[in-house]
């Protein structure tokens, strides 16, 4: 059979056509995550490098909502690929069927911290609860763990906590009430809530990082509960903080792909250049907040380096990532009804 001109012509532009098309979803990919300078330094350390050698334009979306992303995923409908969440949120979305299985084939999950990966999610970062304090409310007075909290006679003053039910606040009070870091899980909730009924009236709670700092800094809150970035930016800006690193509490944030995702295969290879050893150490350099990458180390900023919790895993306890997703939710219904009492 012979085809005339046109209908050369016609086949032609159909095909380049459908080329064009499938190019296109190649070209671009969204990534979402919390806004504010964490999601600028991942632009800066991931996405526009990503862009630069890939040719895949990456657009920031946020903030991150897990009501957003269910919702997509159940009505077929994603428009993300790539998003920043929470730890215990991760694992229980993945039990939930609402994200993408990672290639690792692609991803290089033997050079990644256990604690950090899993089937379906790549450590984002990781970062530290640690022991805050106003050096000018306390003076001579250094807290040195989490008991100090509950002594509001030797360090008087507002504590802040965080106001969230997530990993953290319930751990330091069960370590501050005596149970040992190997016997934290499953939580004694009674207890923990008992502990923290000793200085509920003592309590300032913060949100959000900017918050905590301002609590602290002011002097308003003497001591409490805070990201170790949140310390060390205020040190670096000059205020009379102090820090200890006594059993530190290690939460992390991890990166995932929606079930669903039109930019699936793009969206492997920017997880794969997030948690390289390059661009995991680009972030922490510009953050305070630590690598998941174990080749990141070396990588890191000779003067950041002691100020991140990398520098501290002796004194440090993992936060149980996998007991939140299973009882965080029924957790939380206590954790609000304790809030109003």
């Amino acid at each position: 059979m012979v085809l005339n001109k046109r209908a050369t012509a016609l086949l032609a532009a159909g095909f380049l056509a459908i080329t064009c098309t499938a190019a296109s979803a190649a070209e671009s990919m969204s990534f979402v995550s919390w806004g504010g300078s964490t999601q600028d330094a991942q632009k800066q350390a991931w996405a526009d490098p990503f862009s630069k050698s890939s040719g895949i334009k990456v657009v920031q979306d946020g903030p991150t909502d897990y009501g957003k992303l269910k919702a997509m995923v159940e009505s077929g409908n994603v428009q993300w690929d790539v998003v920043d969440v929470e730890a215990d949120f991760a694992l229980r979305a993945a039990a939930e069927g609402l994200l993408e299985p990672l290639d690792f084939n692609v991803i290089q999950r033997d050079k990644l911290d256990p604690r950090f990966v899993s089937d379906h999610g790549v450590g984002s970062f990781f970062f530290s609860f640690v022991l805050g304090y106003n050096q000018n409310k306390l003076g001579a007075k250094t807290p040195d763990n989490w008991n100090a909290l509950f002594d509001t006679k030797t360090f008087p003053g507002k504590r802040a906590l965080y106001k969230w039910p997530s990993p953290g606040v319930l751990e330091l009070a069960l370590l501050a009430d005596g149970v040992p870091a190997d016997k934290l899980y499953p939580l004694d909730l009674d207890r923990a809530f008992k502990k923290l009924d000793t200085i509920k009236q003592d309590i300032v709670w913060w949100g959000g990082g900017a918050q905590s700092q301002q609590l602290l800094a002011s002097g308003e809150a003497s001591l409490g509960q805070f990201w170790n970035g949140r310390i060390h930016a205020l040190q670096e800006d000059g205020a009379p903080v102090g820090v200890s690193w006594k059993q530190n509490l290690v939460m992390a944030d991890f990166l995932v792909i929606p079930k669903g995702s039109k930019n699936k295969d793009a969206a492997m290879r920017f997880l794969a250049n997030s948690s390289s050893a390059k661009g995991q150490a680009d972030f922490s350099n510009l953050t305070a907040y630590a690598p998941i990458n174990t080749d990141s180390v070396q990588r890191l900023d000779s003067v950041l380096a002691p100020n991140l919790p990398t520098a501290y895993a002796k004194d440090q306890i993992t936060l149980d990532f996998a007991y939140w997703a299973k009882n965080g939710q029924s957790i939380a219904t206590r954790w609000n009804e304790w809030l109003l009492k």
